[in-house]
């Protein structure tokens, strides 16, 4: 049974967009690995920008400066 964990700052990503994700991710392990997809387990995280950081410093502050 595969298990994904998808992690992703929150900032408005749809539900649209996150069932994409794991009907994609699904099927790329069926494809690739021949795996069952309802066997298939894909988590998305939505990470508060404020608990992501790169480089020493939060994607907030980097947001705030454009980056």
């Amino acid at each position: 049974m595969p298990y994904v964990n998808i992690k992703i700052t929150k900032e408005g990503a749809t539900a649209e967009q996150k069932a994409r994700l794991i009907e994609g991710v699904t099927q790329l392990l069926v494809d690739v690995l021949g795996k069952n997809p309802k066997t298939t387990v894909v988590v998305i995280d939505e990470v508060d920008t404020d608990n992501w950081g790169v480089g020493g410093e939060s994607i907030t502050v980097r947001r705030a400066r454009g980056e």
